[in-house]
């Protein structure tokens, strides 16, 4: 029998990384600590479009039972500073985010998983111990069971304290002191229900900030941010809950879908990978939810896990291929803290100094577009780009211009998610999109100007084949003597000029040269830490 790739954790993250895996035709088993789901609050509510599309690739549909949002606005008290869109270079078919709750995200991917043969769910499964060797890893649970696999992506989330002890990693990072309310509450605000607003320093929470997002069922969730001493049970016994929601929602009638208080993290793992095992999601990063760049970022670590795995399992890469999904998402993840770090030190000054100045941005920013730049209310979930990845194969021609400005995404570029665009596929008409034709493997697309080279092992299509109207070639800015190499996610990897550069850009891909860490030492037999690596060979062939 096959060994199965083993993911610990059925979150979302969890439940993506097996239903990738699947797709790539990998069996694989899901273990969690839990005796069943739990179906209960919002949660991770803000869904981007490139992880909609992600999903979509596995068969799961989750815009439709969302309620879809265009416009961030970002007030001063009651004057409105700012608002924008999101830039889509292409013609996506998804909206820019949709809100809609992680409970209901969790089923629809349970119910993707339940069809798909490939994957099994054991709950009640605890794992607290990993063992790895030269041929595998094996997962040890609180009942005395064992699980053998080939690789394992750990996804147990946040508490996964335990499984990072065993694999060695350490989890550096703060916490801020500042508490936040979160009630779900269903009611109606005619006018909102299409818009994400952010309020500062509102007449309903003095000194402080609110958040407020529509979700399906007209349930609106709002975040207060609150002082450390905040009780909840004293607020509500006292009336002060009501009061609170009353200076939002005013007097109508409204429910109480679900409360929480909770206190952010920034945390960020040292490594994302272990010798056989890749740490994803909040069991590797933990970063402020303003930006909802928690579960998206989470969702963008296991496409990258999944397609690696696959191609190492494969014979079509050598182990070093892991080492470079620690490199990207573990990139992502510092990019990640960074920017809600700097929210987060925008919306809970550590000095007077800092809340002076935030004061005089925020006052400035009502008639000067030079301070609406300064004020932070939380850059919104982005894919990362792999610029500088072991795998991307530099343009000079297409210097990367640094973190676009807010709902703009970088120009196409090596490192670069490809815009997403229709296009025909001869013979094959269930491909109507270029990232579903680029996440069937390695794909190169070439201009008319270039002869097609003979490369095994990668899908060869010319730009004007799939696209007779030009709107693949303007979308991503490909002149006619350009060959452009994309990864199984949908990443630009190379943008070439020569066809003899080809064969030298795959092997950047299937062989990267990435830096030796502590996991490629050799280790105890027993323990969790990477054994001795080995060396492999690809079975793709470039000429």
């Amino acid at each position: 029998m096959t060994a199965p790739v083993l993911v610990v954790g059925a979150g979302p993250v969890g439940q993506t990384t097996a239903l990738l895996l699947a797709r790539w035709g990998l069996p694989v088993v899901v273990l969690d600590a839990r005796s069943e789901r739990d179906l209960v609050g919002s949660k991770a509510i803000c869904q981007q479009r490139d992880v909609l599309d992600v999903w979509d690739s596995v068969g799961v549909q989750v815009a439709p039972h969302g309620v879809t949002w265009t416009t961030a606005r970002t007030f001063h008290r009651d004057h409105e500073l700012f608002s924008f869109d999101f830039v889509d270079r292409g013609a996506s078919p998804f909206p820019p985010f949709v809100n809609v709750s992680q409970c209901r995200t969790e089923e629809l991917l349970d119910d993707a998983i339940a069809a798909q043969p490939l994957v099994e769910v054991r709950w009640g499964s605890q794992v607290t111990g990993i063992d790895q060797d030269e041929d595998g890893v094996t997962l040890r649970c609180t009942d005395g069971s064992t699980h053998r696999g080939s690789h394992a992506v750990v996804c147990g989330g946040a508490r996964a304290e335990l499984l990072r002890r065993e694999l060695g990693l350490t989890f550096e990072g703060r916490t801020f002191g500042d508490q936040f309310l979160i009630c779900d509450i269903r009611t109606e605000l005619p006018g909102w229900e299409t818009e994400r607003r952010f309020y500062f320093d509102p007449q309903w929470n003095p000194g402080r900030q609110v958040l407020i997002h529509p979700c399906p069922d007209s349930t609106f969730r709002i975040d207060w941010q609150v002082p450390p001493s905040f009780d909840l049970d004293a607020e509500e016994a006292s009336g002060g809950l009501d009061a609170r929601i009353r200076m939002v929602v005013g007097d109508r009638p409204y429910e109480v879908v679900w409360k929480s208080v909770y206190r952010f993290h920034s945390r960020v793992v040292d490594r994302m990978r272990v010798g056989r095992v890749l740490v994803a999601g909040d069991a590797a990063h933990l970063v402020s939810p303003f930006g909802a760049r928690g579960l998206n970022s989470g969702v963008l670590d296991a496409e990258n896990a999944a397609w690696k795995i696959a191609f190492v399992r494969r014979g079509l890469a050598g182990d070093e291929l892991l080492e470079s999904y620690s490199a990207e998402r573990h990139a992502a993840a510092v990019e990640n803290l960074d920017v809600t770090g700097a929210t987060m030190r925008f919306l809970v000054p550590g000095s007077p100094e800092e809340a002076a100045h935030r004061l005089e941005v925020l006052e400035r920013a009502g008639t000067d577009p030079a301070a609406r730049a300064q004020v932070d209310s939380g850059r919104l979930a982005e894919p990362f780009w792999y610029v500088d990845s072991p795998l991307t194969t530099p343009d000079p021609r297409r210097p990367f211009a640094g973190r676009p400005a807010r709902g703009d995404v970088p120009e196409p570029a090596p490192g670069v998610l490809a815009p997403d665009v229709p296009v025909v596929v001869a013979g094959r008409p269930e491909l109507t999109r270029l990232r579903q034709l680029a996440r069937e493997g390695l794909t190169v697309l070439v201009g008319r100007d270039v002869d097609l080279p003979r490369t095994d092992g990668v899908a060869l299509h010319r730009i004007d084949d799939l696209d007779a109207g030009g709107l693949l070639a303007t979308a991503l800015g490909a002149r006619p003597d350009e060959l452009w190499l994309l990864r199984p996610d949908a990443h630009v990897a190379a943008v070439l000029t020569d066809p003899a550069d080809l064969p030298a850009a795959l092997a950047r891909i299937v062989t990267p040269a990435v830096a030796e860490g502590p996991h490629c030492t050799p280790a105890l037999a027993g323990s969790g830490r990477a054994p001795a690596a080995r060396s492999a060979t690809t079975r793709l062939e470039f000429s």
